[in-house]
């Protein structure tokens, strides 16, 4: 392999699709708040945090709350959302992602999580997958939210590489712009026209063929 010697995924969206389990929670708490929450409006909340989530969706329905029920409206959305991440099994593990993670393990490639979410250890030990990770670092270990770098520079740190030997997988623009902040090759998983900002874009993983990972690992960066 070339300069490049590791890998960081994004969870949500790049992994598993839990944005669809997020939208259920928070249109449940919007509906229980007296206004409605759009799929379209979901999108926007891509890579945010929950404190900012719930701030952006309160503008939306031009509502106002004291400190004490912010609090507790994310804990009840949290708790809902939990409910849904309960059920799930490796089964909810995006096509061609196995077979990604398979070709990393058999070429000794380290491979990193790095999301923004704070039940990111429960969800892979849900999938299966938390023992393949060479380093996870989730919303409990960062202080700063994308696209920020901080999440990634703290897994290149983790595998024991340079920012720049790491190419990212994720499927938000601030996730994409705080790869790219970061120094790092950014492969966007979703929408061209969403993720131009990304070195490499993909629809999802059944896009990308093996020998696309290796030419990755033996590529500078733009």
């Amino acid at each position: 392999m070339g300069d490049r010697r590791a890998i960081i995924f994004d969870l949500d969206g790049v992994i598993v699709d839990t944005a669809k389990f997020h939208f259920l929670a928070w249109r449940k708490l919007a509906n229980d708040l007296g206004f409605d929450f759009t799929k379209e409006q979901n999108e926007q909340l891509k890579g945010v945090s929950r404190v900012d989530s719930l701030k952006k969706i309160l503008e939306w329905g031009d509502m106002e709350l004291s400190e004490e029920e912010f609090q507790k409206q994310m804990a009840l959305k949290n708790e809902n959302y939990l409910s849904y991440v309960d059920g799930m099994d490796d089964g909810e593990i995006l096509p061609g992602v196995k077979k990604v993670l398979d070709y990393l393990d058999e070429n000794q490639v380290p491979y990193a999580l790095g999301s923004a979410s704070k039940n990111a250890r429960p969800i892979l030990k849900k999938i299966d997958l938390y023992h393949r990770f060479d380093a996870i670092v989730d919303g409990t270990d960062v202080s700063k939210a994308k696209p920020d770098p901080e999440v990634f520079l703290i897994a290149a740190e983790k595998l024991n590489v340079e920012p720049q030997q790491c190419v990212v997988f994720e499927d938000s623009v601030a996730g994409v712009q705080a790869a790219n902040i970061g120094g790092m090759l950014s492969v966007g998983i979703g929408a061209k026209d969403v993720l131009h900002e990304a070195d490499h874009v993909f629809t999802d993983f059944t896009e990308i063929e093996l020998n696309f990972i290796d030419k990755l690992l033996n590529t500078e960066k733009k």
